[in-house]
């Protein structure tokens, strides 16, 4: 059975319920999957994919899952990788693709990443500290789509099982003539 690692990098936990999810729906779809925060991962050991989901703030990743990837760079090179953001306090993300912010381009290219998401954030209304508190008068609220998680999950899925089919072929059997000619 595939085995899979969400790690993820969370401040305030709306990207921690993210990756719940994405593991949710990769669970549904009959793969083994372990979420957990991209600091308390040491060992990539016996993972067949990997998917880093990171909190965007001021269009920087969270410092935990761009570390994640640095440390595992040479291991997360061997293996089926993709790399997710977390942010928008809107509908833009389910609404349109949202391009990976410069910073995370970098982190796709240094690991030969399959793709990217971005999914909409998560800010309660009583979040404290500057500026989430200031952001959370008006952009309170979550606009995680269980529906735009799904729909980017089966892609993952579909990647998947292309590469399990196309690693596991049988090598082609050499032909000798036909023994109609």
């Amino acid at each position: 059975m595939t085995r899979i690692l969400i790690a993820f990098g969370s401040k305030r936990g709306g990207t921690a319920g993210l990756a719940r999810m994405i593991g949710e729906a990769l669970t549904d779809a009959g793969y083994q999957v372990l979420v957990s925060s991209a600091r308390d991962i040491h060992d990539l050991n016996g993972f067949d994919a990997v998917i880093v989901a990171g909190a965007l703030y001021a269009n920087r990743w969270h410092r935990d899952a761009r570390r994640f990837v640095r440390r595992n760079d040479a291991t997360l090179r061997e293996l089926p990788v993709w790399l997710v953001s977390s942010g928008p306090l809107d509908d833009t993300a389910a609404q349109r693709d949202i391009p990976p912010t410069s910073q995370v381009k970098k982190l796709i290219a240094r690991v030969g990443a399959r793709g990217h998401a971005t999914f909409g954030g998560c800010l309660s209304s009583d979040a404290k500290g500057f500026p989430a508190s200031a952001m959370a008068k008006s952009k309170a609220g979550d606009w995680r789509e269980q529906a735009h998680v799904r729909r980017w999950v089966a892609s993952v899925v579909s990647d998947l099982q292309l590469a399990s089919t196309l690693q596991f072929q049988p090598p082609p059997h050499a032909a000798g003539p036909s023994q109609s000619e």
